[in-house]
């Protein structure tokens, strides 16, 4: 895999990883995606644990897509312990969630999110944030417009 901009993608709906995926592709973004399907694997990725251990196979990521709905342990527990962690300090977190309400996109902002998307994110969210973080994202050298 190419180890360079990785997306780790916590997700545990099918259907929503399809959306973010397809999105992603109409976004003209290339990023390599890794799929973790809850808030455990999550943490075992990023610190290269268990399964996760080879970094050849499993390189960190610059962005971690992050549903606050996981089971095993939240997003919210995830979303503190990274900004916990200064190794993650670089580590774009967008938490992706189902939620619109005011309070939690207070509370992911207050916990160290960097951007907060609701479900299913759209084309223009995809490309407004790789051109706010367009170190993160590979894509053409043009700056990214919406058609």
């Amino acid at each position: 895999m190419n180890s360079e901009n990785v997306v780790l993608l916590a997700e545990n709906l099918p259907d929503d990883e399809f959306l973010f995926h397809y999105t992603l592709r109409r976004a003209g973004l290339d990023n390599p995606v890794v799929v973790v399907r809850d808030g455990a694997e999550t943490v075992a990725y990023l610190k290269g644990e268990g399964k996760f251990a080879d970094p050849q196979a499993f390189p960190l990521p610059r962005i971690l897509m992050l549903d606050l709905g996981m089971p095993r342990i939240s997003g919210w527990q995830i979303l503190k312990w990274l900004r916990s962690e200064p190794q993650f300090d670089d580590l774009l977190v967008v938490v992706l969630t189902a939620s619109s309400q005011v309070e939690d996109l207070r509370r992911a902002y207050q916990l160290g999110a960097n951007s907060f998307l609701t479900k299913p994110c759209s084309l223009e969210d995809l490309v407004n944030l790789a051109n706010g973080y367009p170190h993160h994202w590979f894509h053409p050298a043009e700056m990214l417009a919406v058609a």
